[in-house]
């Protein structure tokens, strides 16, 4: 899941998003809780991509995912992953960016390097259209501490409310530290499903799906 979810949501292994996959790759994601001191706020930006930015934008991506996953997260991918695969990867994501089966947001520095994404992937069936997947939540390393993911969250309920959307869906690896910031964050735990997805060397985790009720 794409750091959570039965889907494709954010998985994060870490208090910056660390994680197993679960089907969000279950990571996929990065969800930086860990409580820092958040002083460095006005450096960062978030924005929302589009079609024609996330091609240009492809190479940072590329390189910040398989960052991600070297340092634990599986997110639907295996330690095996290079760049250019991962380049390609998100630029096939470009059709679904335009026509908006997909949103996509980054963070960045004041410098314009990028920080971290997350993705909103609103379902398609009929009776669903109310829900959406929270998806590849990730921050660099390097950018962990300022509460990036949470800002990154923010961005994304916010824009899924204005979507109509009153729900949301995610899963991460059971027992990381990420589970216990989804909770403090005011997601609930629906259940543990085991070796539901495996971490980049290919051992199998426990993922746990998490949903979160969007007020109005």
């Amino acid at each position: 899941m794409g750091g959570f979810v039965a889907g494709d949501a954010v998985g994060l292994g870490s208090p910056d998003g660390r994680g197993g996959e679960s089907r969000n790759g279950s990571g996929d994601g990065s969800l930086d809780g860990s409580g820092a001191a958040t002083g460095g706020r006005d450096r960062y930006a978030v924005g929302r991509v589009t079609a024609a930015e996330l091609h240009g934008a492809a190479g940072e991506l590329a390189a910040l995912l398989v960052e991600t996953v070297r340092d634990g997260a599986s997110l639907g991918f295996l330690a095996t992953l290079d760049h250019d695969r991962a380049a390609a990867w998100w630029r096939a994501l470009g059709p679904e960016v335009a026509d908006g089966r997909l949103l996509l947001w980054t963070v960045r520095a004041a410098d314009g390097r990028l920080a971290g994404t997350v993705q909103l992937r609103p379902a398609a069936a009929a009776n669903g259209r109310h829900r959406g997947e929270v998806a590849k939540l990730m921050v660099h390393p390097a950018d962990r501490g300022h509460r990036l993911a949470g800002r990154l969250l923010a961005a994304l309920e916010e824009r899924a409310r204005e979507l109509g959307l009153r729900l949301l869906v995610l899963d991460t690896e059971t027992g990381s530290p990420a589970e216990r910031m989804y909770e403090a964050a005011g997601w609930t735990r629906v259940g543990s499903v085991p070796d539901y997805a495996t971490d980049p060397a290919g051992v199998p985790h426990p993922t746990t799906i998490f949903f979160k009720a969007l007020g109005g």
